[in-house]
């Protein structure tokens, strides 16, 4: 400022100067409010735009799931992807990992001739024989032609079913002498009936376990099975069908009672849970959802049991489980928390469920995450191959608990590192935030399997228990009742039971309710269960 422009009078120019210092504070002021909306707009765009990109994962994972193959099987990387992935410092660190390279050596080996497979000899014959005419047997030199062999084609055919009808005829016998007035005893002598599974049914052992094993093995409802009956000539109503079902589960309940006793006194429980609508529940509405729960124990004796109950609270698991001491193996729900805790049970969790997640974040295809997920699963496919190769050379327990103690901890190990550096930089709620967190959350329990060379690393034993109850919820959608529901559970666990102890499941019901009303203690019961028949049909 010109200084021929200041006031003469000092308190002027005080007031002078004090002008201009509000005036640059409020200058100052103004500043500072355009750099404090600034930070905010840039705050609001960075809240934004991440929200932005949980979205579109959720709308490409949610395509995906739509759209997409329903397999888990991860694709091998594009060349150009083997490009990204050194920039990458999950990959990085993954390659400067000291594992020895994998080599596969394939034996050398033929290609097998192309063609139709043979006709089991277990399938009955028919001989149609296509001769030639007696007068073309004759050779032009007036000689007989000899046989010297022939030409066999064997072609399928197929015998529709036929319903027939078992007439038990029982005489009666009286004395016209007498007319039985000389004894106390009845006049009249008949043979008893033998026992029945259903008693003053007309369903035999045979229709019944047909019936049974169309609906529960086969996925077909009643009323299908009505038109089928219909066509063959009779009418067996689906009423009709569901009474029979009710009945045969409840007289197999013994059964049952067994079967939880087999499943408690192993070593390994898996365990999981499916919903199912329920109609009629007691103060429950008929859309509410129900849950069908399975435990499997494998092995020598292996059992499949499903169990109905109107909830999923942790205390149905309970229930499964009883006085059960051992490993107990499920998926992250938290209402097996509590009893994982339980004194005797050692909680095992489920590598299948941690790799889906990290598959979830490549299936979403968000290309900045996609480094460290296909790391984590290629990862988790290094320890499955040395499981597959354990069990395709038969390896004893004691080498499986050596193999996994010197490579399967370390691949672990390396995992938990990359997932445990990323989670401080990945946002908690994208997809990858949250396969990070069920991880480590979950890290404890999917690292048991290092202990017991007897337990798997997933808990697919019971998922594949439970898929053919999923199948066929898909077909008759719900069960009309609770006792439907329990009936239900009560030949599912036999008929998958059966197929467990390697039996046909069709002869096994068909022989179990042929023997079953003649059981008159525990061994007879004992004798009925599938590893019993099992080993009785490999001894005959």
């Amino acid at each position: 400022m010109d200084k021929a422009l200041l006031p003469d009078d000092p308190e002027k120019l005080k007031e002078l100067i004090l002008q201009q210092n509000r005036l640059l504070a409020a200058q100052n002021a103004a500043i500072a409010d355009r750099d404090t909306v600034i930070v905010d707009r840039d705050a609001v765009i960075a809240d934004k735009s991440a929200v932005i990109e949980e979205l579109s994962e959720q709308v490409e994972l949610l395509k995906a799931i739509a759209f997409a193959k329903k397999s888990e099987m991860a694709k091998k990387p594009a060349k150009d992807e083997y490009q990204y992935s050194l920039f990458d410092e999950a990959e990085f660190v993954c390659e400067q990992s000291s594992f020895e390279p994998e080599v596969v050596q394939v034996p050398a080996h033929f290609r097998a001739k192309k063609g139709r497979k043979p006709i089991s000899e277990s399938i009955p014959r028919k001989e149609i024989v296509h001769d030639i005419p007696d007068e073309e047997k004759i050779c032009a030199c007036g000689c007989e032609l000899s046989r010297i062999g022939e030409v066999v084609s064997e072609k399928l055919d197929y015998v529709p079913a036929k319903i027939r009808v078992l007439r038990h005829v029982r005489p009666k016998y009286a004395c016209k002498n007498c007319e039985g007035t000389e004894g106390d005893g009845p006049s009249v002598k008949i043979a008893s009936m033998p026992p029945q599974l259903i008693r003053q049914g007309i369903v035999t052992p045979g229709l019944l376990a047909h019936i049974l094993i169309n609906k529960f093995c086969d996925g077909l409802p009643f009323y299908r099975q009505n038109k089928m009956f219909e066509r063959l000539g009779i009418d067996i109503s689906r009423s009709t069908m569901s009474n029979w079902t009710v009945l045969a589960a409840e007289r197999c309940g013994p059964l049952m009672e067994l079967m939880y006793e087999y499943l408690r006194s192993g070593r390994i429980i898996n365990l999981d849970e499916t919903p199912v609508q329920v109609l009629k529940e007691p103060g429950r509405e008929n859309t509410t959802k129900s849950y069908m729960w399975v435990a499997c124990r494998s092995g020598t004796k292996p059992v499949v049991l499903f169990h109905y109950a109107p909830s999923r609270a942790g205390k149905i698991a309970t229930e499964i489980v009883g006085d059960f001491k051992g490993y107990l193996q499920t998926d992250g729900y938290a209402g097996y928390n509590a009893l994982g805790e339980s004194e005797g049970i050692t909680h095992a969790g489920c590598m299948v469920h941690v790799r889906r997640k990290f598959m979830d974040v490549l299936k979403a295809g968000s290309k900045k995450k996609k480094g460290t997920a296909s790391t984590v699963v290629a990862l988790i496919a290094k320890l499955y191959r040395l499981e597959g190769r354990a069990r395709k050379e038969e390896a004893s327990e004691t080498e499986i608990l050596t193999m996994r103690t010197e490579k399967s901890s370390q691949i672990l190990e390396k995992i938990h590192e990359i997932i445990t550096k990323s989670s401080s930089s990945v946002p908690p709620t994208s997809l990858l935030g949250k396969a990070i967190s069920y991880a480590l959350g979950q890290w404890a329990r999917i690292t048991v399997f290092l202990e017991n060379p007897t337990l798997s690393l997933d808990n697919n034993i019971a998922e594949n228990a439970i898929r053919p109850f999923a199948v066929g919820r898909k077909n008759w959608l719900f069960s009309g009742s609770p006792r439907g529901a329990e009936a239900s559970a009560t030949l599912y666990s036999l008929i998958e039971t059966a197929k467990a102890n390697k039996l046909n499941p069709a002869d096994y019901l068909c022989e179990l309710f042929e023997k079953l009303p003649h059981a008159q203690s525990s061994t007879d019961l004992e004798a009925l269960m599938p590893w019993a028949v099992s080993k009785n049909a490999e001894t005959k």
